[in-house]
């Protein structure tokens, strides 16, 4: 009797979280430009990698937030 094969979950490709990249998800998801603030917040947030659907929810999370979360303290 054979085995069937076995079925492998796909992994979601990841993309690198470069400033570029979350530029160009901004201008995708929101339609307008994140500030240099918001895009070293995502970065800081997601690391060198995530996955597209991951940084499209950060993106669109991060101008729902309070400033005072996104901005480094001094």
């Amino acid at each position: 009797m054979k085995k069937a094969p076995a079925i492998r979950a796909k992994k979601a490709p990841r993309v690198s979280v470069s400033e570029l990249n979350v530029k160009k998800t901004a201008a995708r998801v929101l339609s307008a430009k994140l500030v240099s603030t918001e895009i070293s917040y995502v970065q800081r947030v997601l690391g060198a990698s995530a996955t597209q659907e991951d940084l499209d929810a950060k993106v669109l999370a991060v101008r729902q937030m309070p400033w005072s979360s996104i901005v480094l303290p001094e």
